[in-house]
Order: structure tokens, then sequence, then C-alpha cells
């Protein structure tokens, strides 16, 4: 069967970081590996672990360097590839993924309940950065025109946010005036009169599994974020994801999205209370990921994403994937830090829901324990995957 490995590629380098975890396994054993254009090979105490590469990824063996072995991680070694790997995937952004004219379902990312029905919007329009009234005194010479007005969507329109949908809820004829009301699918909305006294009180809620899709921004305004909803075409289906790999791709599509159009690259992520609760640093985001996890007892160590690797992606797994620095900011930790970056104008703030929060920072968690130990940390930050 396959040997395990994991293999880091970089697009924009054509250059790989390969380790070779089964080396780990007998740390004072002679090892004898052999590096093909499309295949490698561990040979070990009188067994022969060997794996084929995926298509498209083809190595130049001559440029192998830096071997190395390490206690605990295995054998590494650093290869050029002979040919550019294959090209990722373009992804369809948050901002491209509605259109003006069609209609849509929203359903539970959870539990794939619908949230909103058949809804047709007339207008899809991006809304600017959270903070940008902030800089209304650098670009007005009067006061701020802004002020007693805000940027809530009209029935027909769809306002988009760097991790949210604004959606007008006026037109919701069956929605009852009364403290508990609903969206458009019977999604709880807590409130009390017209006064939201709390966050608590304005959260919605799914019905069937009481997960939070996101808050009521006024009185017609509902905002859902996007790590809770999917969107489909109404002539479209549910096809539920996993959790996890849902939160990721998400994540990894808003830091790519912003890191292009902003070009930043450290994110602060706040929950919905105003807590902070990770600082990311996006490192790079040109990764292609190979992964075995071989016929060894390694793969309990190290296993980069999971139950994603499973025996339907065959003997060796590939993701495209964007590499984080990060920090958890949870119970006052790297308070110091987290401090500098909330003052600092480079740096972009995300809010999610506080439950996302933390699913994102055990995330992040699993997959920095997933890795080989000399690669978990980089410069007091530790080190992470984000699978697109």
């Amino acid at each position: 069967m396959a040997g395990a490995f994991l293999m880091e590629i970089r697009r924009g380098t054509q250059s790989a970081l390969l380790v070779f975890r089964a080396a780990a396994e007998l740390p004072s054993a002679p090892v004898e590996v052999s590096v093909c254009a499309d295949s490698l090979e561990v040979r070990s105490g009188g067994s022969c672990d060997a794996a084929a590469l995926p298509a498209g990824v083809r190595l130049a063996p001559s440029s192998c360097r830096g071997l190395r072995r390490l206690r605990g991680d295995g054998l590494h070694v650093r290869v050029r590839l002979r040919c550019p790997p294959p090209a990722a995937d373009v992804a369809v952004t948050l901002r491209e993924n509605l259109k003006p004219n069609k209609s849509y379902i929203f359903y539970c990312q959870s539990c794939g309940d619908i949230v909103v029905e058949d809804r047709k919007f007339l207008r899809v329009l991006p809304l600017p950065s959270e903070n940008w009234s902030d800089l209304v005194e650098e670009w007005c010479c009067h006061p701020d025109p802004f002020a007693r007005s805000s940027l809530h969507p009209q029935h027909g329109d769809c306002f988009i946010g760097d991790t949210f949908f604004l959606l007008n809820s006026g037109n919701d004829s069956h929605v009852p005036e009364s403290p508990m009301c609903c969206s458009d699918a019977g999604h709880h909305v807590l409130k009390t009169g017209s006064n939201l006294k709390s966050k608590e009180n304005t959260r919605v809620i799914c019905k069937r599994c009481k997960a939070i899709l996101g808050e009521t921004a006024s009185s017609d305004t509902i905002k859902y974020y996007v790590t809770e909803v999917i969107i489909q075409p109404t002539e479209g289906s549910f096809s539920p994801t996993p959790r996890s790999q849902f939160v990721q791709s998400i994540v990894a599509q808003c830091l790519l999205e912003l890191s292009s159009a902003k070009s930043t690259f450290r994110f602060t992520i706040k929950g919905d209370n105003g807590k902070t609760y990770i600082l990311i640093w996006l490192l790079n985001s040109d990764t292609l990921l190979v992964e075995s996890l071989g016929s060894s007892s390694s793969h309990s160590d190290f296993t980069l994403f999971g139950d994603i690797l499973t025996l339907s992606s065959g003997p060796v797994g590939t993701w495209n994937a964007v590499k984080v620095l990060y920090q958890p900011c949870i119970q006052c930790r790297n308070k110091e830090l987290a401090d500098e970056w909330e003052n600092d104008m480079g740096v972009h703030p995300l809010r999610f829901p506080s439950e996302t929060c933390l699913e994102l920072l055990l995330i992040l968690g699993l997959s920095t324990t997933s890795l080989p130990p000399s690669l978990r940390c980089m410069n007091s930050f530790q080190v992470a995957f984000l699978k697109m």
C-alpha cells in the first residue's frame, strides 16, 4: 500500500517540501528514499512503501536537496517540479454567487432547512468595508452626510458585506407583530417590541436545528452570515457539505478576496459579541497539498484534513489550500498583540457568530496538530492550512 507522506507545493515557485512520515516510525533504522517524476518510494527495515503521485504533479528528481531526518517528523526533502502543477479551480466569489433577476433559496448550512424561499433580487450590491464611516471625515469637507442615514436594503435588494448578506424582510406579510417573530421560513428572531436591546435577542435562529444564522439589523432588515447559509438557485437542489469543510472553505475565500481587493494580509476574527477570537496572517494563497495516509499507523498522528481524506478519495488526496499564521485570543491570550492589531489600520476585521469563531479556532488547532512538529510554528505564530 502507499507510504504516508505530505507534500506542500507552491505554485508560484514550482517547488515543494516533501515529508515522508513513515520514516518517523523507525528512527534508528536506515532509510532508502527514491524520488521519481511520478512516484515516491521508501525502503526501511525490510519493507517498501510506494505511492504514485496524482495526475499533473510531476517532480524533477535531480533537484532534490536539503534531505534531513527529524525525530517525530520523518524525512524532509525539498524538490522542484518538472512542470507547473494543475491550476487552482477558480472559485465563485461571494459577490459573484448572486445575480440580479434570478431566484434563489437560502438554506441553513447545518441542517438544510429552508431559510429564505424563492427570493428574486432586483439589485445585488456590494457594501463598503465595515469601518468605512470612520473615514468619512477624510473624504468630506462638510459634516458627515451619512450621519442620519443607514445603508439598509429595500424590497428586492440584497446587500453583500465582507462576511454577510443584508436582506429586506418588510415584504414578508406572514411575519406576526409579537415579541417572537419569524423570518421567511419560520426562523425565530427574538426581540422585545421594536427595541433591539441586546445581541442575544436579535439573533436569527434556525427553527429546526437552533443554529445561529444571523441577526436583525433593523426592524425590516436581516443579516445572514456567509458561514451559516448555503445559497442555491431555485431550480437547483441542496447538497450537504461537512460543517468543518464548509467553514474553512468560506473563511479561506474571504481571506483571498480581501487580500486581493485591499492588499491586506492580517485579519482579526471577531464574534458578534464584539470579542476578538483569532488573529490571522495570510501567508500563502498558492498552495497545493498532496497527502497520502499510507498503510502505517502514522496516519493516526498526522492527518491534515481528518475525515475529509477517505478511501473514496483514493490512496492520495490533493487539495487547494491557503496557509495561515494565527494566534488565539480567547481567555485573554495574546491581549497585547490583539490590542496592537486592533489599532492598526492595516488589519481588517472579519465578524462571524461567536460560535463559528470557536469552530474556526478548533479547525485551525486540528490542522496545526496534524502537521509534523517542526512545521507547526513560525515566528511565535501557529501554522495551519485552510482547505478551499
